[in-house]
């Protein structure tokens, strides 16, 4: 076998030897040591330890099926049932009888076996392939990987930039879409503290939702301007079709889904699509597009909800002009009063009033 590939790690590969028998463990490294950074173990219990300590880190394992504490069956199963060690290549050490114990190492996950007595060229050829082959598993799963992350990096780009012209489109400045993306980020920091968010937080990764909150208003592509940039105030019609910007939103984004490469995509995606569609729902349910109440709406858009209104009322628009930013916390206050807002996010708003008045120089 001879596969090559561009940036092939230089360094020697690490095999793990684990075999409880010293004179097994000392024959192999002898045949392997010019070759490969060599460790080992001389149970199945140690084995493990070290691998899933982050000791031992091997390219490859060389495993005897019968030991004490832990045996090659068992080492195995737990190798599989972990992702730190479940892509590592096993090999299996066995007697030359022991095709019943192969057909077993083969059916829990091992690659191949080496035969008792060893055979020095056997051992090289098997090790070698497997190792090379490993290597170059995991540096296509690097340049996968890579781009990827830049496919993902690219839709981020192209959705951020369409949400600055929809800004544009708006006769705004733009920086709406900045300064919500920067309050989100500092209201998931101050949520982090209540006990009641900081799991969902940590499991949800404030820093995607941080730049899916720049998207909460691309539904608003899909608005006519007559009703998109009316200096007066919209009739109950216009209004009816202004709050079609969070269903044609979400609608976006879900054919975005159907196309997610990995998880982080995914996440990325799923937190636009939360953020889109119901970052104008209420705390009491009397919010649009689907009425839902409480804990119901998605955190990520009761964050977005408050942050959106307040920029809203502190920044001058076609049919307003800027609200000081006492009035804006005094009407939060009051709309939370009235149902509108999770109130403990409010709080904690309002907890974060100084690093807010930096953000717009007040």
């Amino acid at each position: 076998m001879n596969l090559n590939i561009e940036n092939m790690p230089e360094k020697k590969a690490t095999v793990l030897i684990v075999d409880d028998l010293e004179i097994n463990r000392l024959m192999l490294e002898s045949i392997l040591a010019e070759d490969y950074i060599i460790e080992e173990a001389e149970n199945g219990r140690e084995a493990v330890d070290k691998m899933l300590s982050g000791k031992c880190k091997p390219s490859l394992v060389l495993l005897d099926i019968i030991m004490p504490e832990m045996n090659g069956f068992e080492v195995l199963d737990v190798m599989k049932a972990n992702e730190l060690t479940r892509n590592i290549p096993v090999i299996l050490i066995t007697a030359a009888e022991g095709v019943e114990n192969e057909l077993r190492g083969f059916s829990s996950g091992a690659i191949d076996y080496i035969p008792k007595p060893f055979n020095a060229d056997i051992v090289k050829l098997r090790v070698g392939s497997h190792v090379e082959l490993a290597q170059y598993r995991e540096s296509l799963e690097v340049m996968v990987n890579l781009k990827v992350n830049e496919l993902i990096a690219t839709k981020e780009n192209i959705l951020s930039s369409m949400a600055s012209l929809i800004e544009y489109r708006s006769l705004e400045s733009g920086d709406h879409v900045k300064r919500t993306a920067i309050l989100t980020g500092i209201l998931s920091e101050a949520l982090l503290n209540n006990p009641e968010f900081r799991t969902e937080l940590i499991e949800n990764d404030c820093n995607i939702m941080v730049k899916a909150s720049s998207l909460h208003d691309i539904g608003k592509i899909a608005v006519p301007d007559r009703i998109l940039l009316k200096p007066e105030k919209l009739t109950p019609d216009e209004f009816s079709v202004m709050e079609t910007h969070t269903s044609k939103g979400s609608e976006i984004i879900e054919h975005l889904l159907k196309d997610a490469n990995d998880d982080s995509e995914n996440l990325y995606l799923r937190h636009c699509y939360d953020i889109c569609r119901h970052h104008h729902e209420r705390w009491d349910g009397k919010g649009y597009p689907d009425k839902i109440a409480g804990d119901d709406i998605p955190l990520s858009a009761r964050i977005v909800s408050i942050i959106d209104v307040y920029d809203a009322l502190v920044s001058s628009r076609v049919y307003k002009p800027a609200f000081s930013h006492e009035d804006a916390l005094k009407m939060i206050k009051e709309e939370a009063d009235n149902g509108k807002f999770d109130m403990r996010i409010v709080e904690a708003f309002f907890e974060s009033e100084d690093i807010i008045r930096k953000v717009y120089n007040i």
